[in-house]
């Protein structure tokens, strides 16, 4: 099969850089929108659309909820997340260069590392319908509603001190080892969409805790998603991005103590 040289794949690989631009896009276009409602974590089947919705599915009460926020969670991992694993996308868009599926390849890789992230939040969207479910009685915690928003800080800057943190982050940080363990050739298709896949598990494994701050800051808040992506991207790109890890779980750390500090205070 002829190819042309790596080095005229481009800078921005354009099925990436549209998709990250179109996730941006319809994030401030919902945020903005009668529905911004949506993008936010809570009862959606109470009122409005939603709860027309939800009665008229099967198993609308829950089902429709995980929907909503599943489409609203890949939205933003796109938006949110590509833009970290852009030095892997690019010089797999370089590798296969002049491919006549190069395309195909390239949304196969995309589609497995968003896949990842999709898991993740769908994950996180049901334990968080446990949790309410199973504390919403709990007098206590109703009186002292911060509580859960300093548990998850603490979590985050806890965990930018493990161990695992670090391993998953090496990954992350290194493209070419990654692509030349899992890109073996014979079934093309099917690699990509398993190295995406992969890369996908290792950045969750590194990433979950600080993208479930977005649970204390507000999933739907475009600005924030916008902060923490910046973030991870440094932390997973920048030449002294790993530097920043534990100097940011200090942050969090500190930030976790003086809301409990403040509210136990007042």
């Amino acid at each position: 099969m002829p190819t042309r040289p790596a080095a005229t794949a481009p800078a921005f690989p354009p099925l990436a850089t549209g998709l990250v631009a179109l996730s941006w896009i319809t994030l401030l276009v919902w945020d903005t929108s009668p529905y911004a409602r949506y993008l936010n974590h809570g009862d959606w089947s109470a009122i409005g659309f939603g709860a027309a919705v939800c009665a008229a599915v099967p198993g609308g009460a829950w089902l429709v909820p995980v929907l909503l926020y599943g489409s609203g969670w890949l939205l933003m991992s796109a938006a949110m997340m590509l833009p970290t694993s852009l030095p892997l996308i690019r010089l797999f868009d370089r590798m296969i260069a002049g491919r006549s599926d190069r395309a195909v390849l390239h949304g196969l890789l995309i589609a497995g590392y968003l896949l990842a992230w999709a898991g993740f939040g769908v994950a996180a969207h049901l334990l968080d319908r446990v949790l309410h479910a199973g504390l919403g009685g709990w007098v206590w915690l109703a009186a002292h509603p911060w509580t859960p928003g300093v548990v998850v800080l603490g979590l985050a800057g806890a965990f930018q001190f493990s161990t695992l943190k670090y391993h998953c982050l090496d990954k992350c940080r290194t493209p070419l080892g990654f692509i030349m363990s899992h890109w073996r050739g014979p079934h093309p298709w099917h690699d990509a969409f398993s190295l995406g896949l992969a890369h996908g598990a290792w950045c969750v494994g590194c990433c979950w805790a600080i993208m479930l701050l977005m649970f204390v800051v507000g999933v739907g808040n475009v600005g924030w998603m916008f902060a923490i992506g910046s973030l991870m991207a440094i932390e997973k790109n920048s030449a002294w991005g790993r530097r920043m890890s534990q100097p940011l779980g200090f942050v969090l750390l500190a930030w976790a103590g003086t809301i409990a500090t403040v509210n136990v205070l007042t």
